[in-house]
């Protein structure tokens, strides 16, 4: 009868040593990064200033263009108040008693007033053109500006990023493969540390009898623990996963 293989169980050490491996990987995706530094926060934040000032241009076009027509149609209604003043110029050549031509005199006098208001709103409207358009042109001016620095902080960054792809995705690779070895729930716990720690590291040996990452000693008998690899110990400071130092697994 057919004997079935069962699945080697994976011991606490061999899942210490994976994560510990794992972190070795991922610090060096770290280190490939840190290379690039602020770069790309700096083209992220341009991009940004870009989309805004784009936003802005645009706001500011349609508001001129919105007193461009307020304009012509102020340049309008003084015209059709003009033909109606003379309208009624005509029609008081032809009135039949006074309270017609007082009624005539009080619609030009209204006519009058209208010229006066479109002829005051239109000279507002054309210095708010005017102001506009020097504010889309400051605006302009900006995203050209930008736009330099852009293309400049781009350009940088697409030369460090060529020479580092390579090599990054080939870690970023290991990396995945790694994580495909540990237990999933290891893993959660290995991501939610490196998101929390400054320098990404979740996974520390114990250097000089203290914690790796956050420095603080740790107990003699916590050490002697620590290098047995029986069960996960965390720092009881920073709460990182602690491995034995390279030195005592070579010794």
């Amino acid at each position: 009868m057919a004997v079935t293989a069962t699945k080697k169980e994976v011991t606490v050490a061999e899942k210490l040593d994976a994560l510990y491996e794992l972190q070795k990987i991922d610090s060096e995706i770290d280190r490939i990064r840190t290379i690039r530094g602020e770069l790309p926060l700096e083209v992220q934040d341009l991009e940004d200033e870009l989309h805004g000032l784009e936003t802005r241009i645009n706001k500011i076009a349609e508001e001129a263009k919105e007193l461009d027509t307020e304009v012509v149609d102020r340049k309008n209604a003084i015209k059709d108040a003009e033909t109606a003043i003379a309208k009624y110029k005509e029609q008081q050549n032809n009135v039949r008693n006074n309270r017609e031509f007082e009624s005539l005199a009080k619609e030009i006098e209204f006519q009058e007033l209208e010229i006066k208001l479109h002829d005051k709103k239109g000279k507002e409207a054309k210095l708010r053109v005017v102001n506009k358009k020097e504010l889309l042109e400051e605006a302009k001016e900006r995203f050209e500006f930008r736009k330099g620095d852009l293309n400049t902080k781009q350009a940088e960054l697409d030369e460090i990023v060529g020479e580092t792809k390579k090599e990054e995705d080939a870690l970023l690779k290991k990396s995945e493969d790694a994580k495909k070895k540990i237990d999933t729930r290891l893993v959660f716990a290995y991501n939610r540390l490196r998101d929390n720690a400054k320098n990404g590291l979740a996974v520390v040996p114990v250097d000089r009898d203290a914690c790796g990452g956050c420095f603080n000693k740790i107990p003699p008998q916590r050490q002697l623990d620590i290098q047995a690899k029986k069960k996960v110990l965390v720092c009881e400071h920073c709460g990182r996963i602690l491995v034995p130092s390279e030195e005592v697994e070579e010794a």
